[in-house]
């Protein structure tokens, strides 16, 4: 899943990029609030981690401006601004969750994960496909019934193959989904992962169909 950081601290947010990408998500991450709604344009972002006080344009302001045009990405504020009255205005604003600085990263990948649950519709669903089976929020990967360990990038490439079952992604698609910006990709990173993949889950697991991507197949 695809993250979008917003925070202007330094080691804040190089700490939280690394401790969310150790937990297997993705994280763009950028420093100010104008970047911040250049990015949210997007739309590919599963949740966004929103600072309050940003420089060019105010988290709070962001938020307000996201919920206006109906957008309902998840958003979680991570501050220092511990008052009854901030974290009022915050959740009213259309924040799901609020964290207060300092905070403790495990429990921070724990939130973000409660709140795409949440998202969800309480539990995310598993994802399947034959006897293949992904569990997106215990991070586990299990055929017939037998759980298969994958690294972070295994894991978030065989999510989103999973996510568009039949669906073929191209290598750009896929480099999008499993790396964030600045992180750099070599040029043949996604065929790697994803001949390990083959190796741990069978070699008709994920097909390549020339010249256009890859998909996940049934058996």
């Amino acid at each position: 899943m695809r993250l979008l950081l917003v925070e202007d601290d330094a080691m804040i947010g190089r700490a939280v990029r690394q401790g969310l990408g150790g937990a297997g998500f993705t994280v763009d991450w950028v420093t100010d609030g104008r970047a911040a709604e250049l990015a949210l344009a997007n739309g590919v972002y599963d949740l966004a981690l929103i600072d309050l006080g940003l420089p060019a344009k105010d988290g709070m302001a962001l938020l307000r401006e996201l919920r206006e045009r109906r957008d309902r990405l998840p958003v979680l504020i991570v501050t220092a601004r511990d008052s009854v009255a901030d974290r009022i205005a915050g959740l009213n604003a259309g924040a799901d969750d609020y964290v207060l600085k300092p905070f403790d990263l495990d429990e921070l990948v724990a939130r973000v994960r409660a709140l795409l649950r949440r998202h969800a519709g309480g539990a995310a669903p598993l994802l399947e496909s034959g006897s293949l089976t992904l569990d997106p929020v215990r991070r586990e990967v299990r055929r017939n019934g037998q759980e298969i360990q994958l690294s972070a990038r295994e894991f978030a490439l065989l999510e989103a193959l999973m996510q568009r079952p039949g669906a073929v992604l191209s290598r750009e698609q896929l480099e999008d989904t499993v790396y964030g910006w600045g992180e750099e990709v070599g040029s043949n990173a996604v065929e790697v992962h994803l001949h390990n993949l083959r190796r741990k889950l069978g070699p008709d697991s994920i097909r390549n169909v020339r010249g256009v991507g890859y998909k996940v197949t049934a058996e």
